[in-house]
């Protein structure tokens, strides 16, 4: 059963400033309407992750994930809009809970903000005698203390089965990761995955010849990060396209690596020995689409379908192209705009101040305004498929079942004559 919501709720804050103490349990029988809740943790225990001594992980249902790590890499206009984003509102009590010193620092902020009335719940969340609230696949999206232990050779909680590829991927030659990488990662040169003219996927026989050059069985558990996740996404999708079982994303990326304080290492990592594949590529086509079939999906719009666009608000208006080297701007009618960042390279709507992946609740609420649900059959494109792929995966770790990458995307779609574009307001 999926545990997700799919709208808001309100938000619990809770602080220690002498006020009165409160369980979760005395906040479930006093909640109402105008009861907001805070998670001051890191989203990866917000996700599902269980923190040291507990047995579950998740967070208290309908809480809004506002890490107290974050208050320190963002100025003060940006937390005022952080707080418009999770609907956050200065006039309902609100309550907060997670380690002493982090909600200290959380309610102080807020306070700051206007907000009149912030507790704090001092006993651990272990103590709730309610189910949590989690990702449905929240293993996949993976936290740098995970793949330290990894790394390390232990045994966390949903570790590799059947040995482990740790990839760093970008695009072009290993400049930084030369320098330094997380240690045994290797590296993926994303021309090694897309090809010109139109940066679409590379054929199934490149790409099985790629999966044994790195070492890669459709069994072996591959953990990808990128300096801008993007890349690794891409990387992602396409490998869970070819038929790798278990593909984990680090939710951060670099950034989240080097925030921990881990080490890293410099100079070229290289597989020890070539792997066969072990089944045919794509064992799962489905996953990355064509042309054709995004014109089925638009063609089926009224059984429910959906094609999302995650690029910049402007490019989907057609006031840019957002590519210097595609020329025509607009957006494939029928699409529904499923959000995207400030321009071509970002993609802030779906990620926290640390780059990690916003909740759940945030992402379904924009684009329940869209008529995007979960009960669709629902492909994202954006101009080349980086910031389709991000999004795609977000959706999978979020239990969204029918989804794909539409490959070619804006650059494929408008480089036809023949297709139908559009622009200015829906």
């Amino acid at each position: 059963m999926n545990t997700m919501r799919k709208v808001l709720v309100p938000v619990i804050v809770f602080s220690s400033f002498g006020l009165q103490a409160m369980t979760f349990d005395q906040l479930s029988k006093n909640l109402d309407e105008s009861t907001q809740v805070i998670d001051c943790r890191s989203s990866n225990y917000y996700n599902g992750w269980p923190e040291i001594g507990a047995k579950q992980g998740g967070h208290y249902p309908g809480a809004v994930n506002l890490d107290a790590q974050w208050l320190g890499m963002i100025e003060d206009s940006a937390f005022k809009q952080l707080l418009v984003g999770k609907q956050l509102k200065a006039d309902q009590p609100t309550y907060l809970y997670c380690a002493q010193v982090d909600s200290q620092r959380v309610e102080k902020a807020l306070l700051s903000q206007g907000f009149s009335s912030v507790k704090a719940i001092e006993e651990p969340l272990s103590n709730y005698s309610g189910s949590l609230t989690a990702l449905p696949q929240f293993q996949q999206l993976v936290s740098p203390e995970w793949v330290k232990q990894v790394i390390d050779g232990q045994q966390p909680l949903y570790a590799p089965k059947k040995g482990y590829k740790l990839v760093e991927v970008a695009w072009g030659p290993p400049t930084k990761y030369l320098v330094s990488h997380i240690p045994t990662a290797l590296y993926l040169n994303t021309n090694n995955i897309e090809t010109k003219p139109l940066w679409n996927r590379v054929s199934n026989e490149k790409l099985t010849i790629l999966m044994q050059d790195l070492g890669i069985r459709y069994d072996t558990t591959v953990i990808l990060y990128g300096r801008d996740n993007m890349a690794a996404a891409r990387a992602a999708s396409i490998m869970m396209y070819a038929g790798v079982e278990d593909v984990r994303l680090l939710n951060g990326g670099w950034k989240s690596w080097v925030n921990a304080g881990f080490a890293s290492e410099p100079m070229l990592q290289k597989t020890d020995k070539v792997m066969d594949f072990g089944r045919d590529i794509p064992a799962n086509p489905e996953l990355i689409i064509d042309m054709a079939e995004a014109k089925a999906i638009l063609d089926g719009a009224s059984q429910n379908n959906s094609l999302v666009s995650i690029r910049s608000w402007d490019e989907y208006l057609g006031k840019i192209s957002g590519y210097h080297y595609i020329k025509p701007k607009g957006r494939i009618p029928g699409a529904k705009w499923g959000h995207g960042g400030s321009d071509a390279n970002s993609l802030e709507d779906f990620r926290n101040p640390d780059d990690t992946m916003k909740s759940a609740d945030e992402i379904e609420h924009f684009w329940h305004q869209w008529e995007i649900d979960r009960d669709q059959k629902v492909s994202f494109y954006c101009g080349t498929g980086w910031r389709a792929s991000e999004t795609f995966f977000y959706a999978y770790v979020m239990g969204w079942k029918d989804i794909s990458v539409y490959d070619g995307g804006w650059y494929e779609w408008s480089g036809i004559k023949t297709n139908p574009t559009l622009v200015g307001p829906t």
